[in-house]
């Protein structure tokens, strides 16, 4: 079992589309790989699902967002993470966070599909990984 932590692209891209980024949501209900947040990274995904393009898919869906919410709390382990020593991506230093997640929780491996971040390809030994990739792997 793989520990991961999702950027919240790829959260929002398996709820609302089909493809890898479901695939990855579909294996952690499953109990297959276990993903773990942060409170910051649930902060910005209750902010993106505000959007109102968004808020229109999951009223014709029949959700809330505090139903997506209470699912991520229920299939994910929150963590604390520590601050990191220096600003990992310079291109966009607000992608740290996912970062510090990723090392707090001795994660496997990140998922995302910010380029910020995939341009890194690894810290600290965590390879950062598109969805399709990580499935591949």
């Amino acid at each position: 079992m793989k520990r991961i932590v999702c950027d919240t692209n790829i959260i929002i891209s398996g709820l609302f589309w089909k493809g890898p980024p479901r695939q990855i949501l579909e294996r952690i209900e499953q109990g297959h790989n276990t993903l773990f947040i942060t409170r910051i990274l649930l902060d910005e995904l209750d902010r993106v699902l505000r959007y109102a393009k968004l808020v229109s898919i999951l009223g014709k869906a029949g959700l809330g967002r505090r139903d997506i919410l209470r699912w991520l709390v229920q299939h994910a382990t929150i963590v604390v993470p520590k601050p990191l020593d220096s600003i990992a991506v310079k291109a966009d230093s607000t992608d740290d966070h996912v970062l510090a997640c990723a090392v707090s929780s001795s994660a496997d491996a990140v998922i995302s599909g910010d380029k910020h971040l995939l341009d890194i390809r690894s810290f600290r030994g965590i390879p950062i990984l598109t969805a399709s990739r990580f499935l591949k792997e």
